[in-house]
């Protein structure tokens, strides 16, 4: 359906009185609630040990687009979501800046357990993770993935290279091109950077409304 059917029948049920419609659960939100509480008492790792909350992952189950973190927070660890303490609010404004909604993408993150202190994820610790993470992406089939940080974007490229040499280039995960920008907790600490991670967005943007225009026709 083009974008000017929909409206069109958008605006015939407003005129029909029909003021809410009904949505039922898509089958890719079903397997994925399925498996959150399937793997909800993992002790695949150590940090099993310290978590309150195993944190898998929300969002749009047939996303455009996956942002990827490196893991939970003490607010997220509390909550069992991912991105919301005061780096999940800055994400929010970094998305809404580009004309994003959290619930326009789905969001998740290497591991799904707090590293104690925030800590970044140990090299086994992701590897026990990563199989949750690969099948988000299995069952999600993203477009475009944007790695938020060096712990995500080493893991998932598998090489040692600094952020900057990730930076404003696209890479490819699973066939998915990929692109890489900081983490939001790290312009909390580092505000110069923000500059450039709005270039990172903007580029970023650019791809997801190329893919967005692709999907409508």
């Amino acid at each position: 359906m083009s974008v000017n059917a929909l409206r069109q029948y958008l605006e015939f049920l407003k005129n029909s009185g029909i003021k809410e419609l009904y949505l039922p659960e898509s089958n890719n939100q079903k397997r994925l609630n399925e498996l959150q509480h399937q793997y909800s008492n993992c002790t695949k790792c150590s940090l099993s040990q310290s978590r309150h909350n195993f944190v898998y992952g929300e969002g749009n189950p047939n996303a455009l687009a996956m942002l990827i973190g490196e893991g939970p927070g003490e607010q997220e660890d509390k909550t069992g979501r991912p991105f919301v303490g005061a780096a999940g609010q800055l994400l929010e404004k970094m998305l809404a800046a580009i004309n994003l909604k959290r619930s326009d993408v789905y969001i998740a993150n290497i591991v799904k357990c707090r590293p104690p202190g925030n800590r970044n994820p140990e090299a086994d610790e992701r590897r026990a993770c990563l199989p949750y993470l690969l099948e988000q992406i299995q069952i999600i089939q993203p477009k475009l993935l944007l790695l938020l940080g060096l712990v995500s974007a080493q893991t998932l490229l598998n090489n040692n290279n600094t952020l900057g040499w990730h930076r404003g280039k696209i890479h490819y995960f699973m066939d998915i091109p990929a692109l890489v920008t900081y983490h939001p907790s790290a312009l909390l600490r580092n505000p110069e950077w923000k500059k450039p991670a709005w270039v990172d967005l903007q580029e970023f943007q650019k791809e997801y409304e190329k893919l967005r225009l692709e999907t409508v026709r």
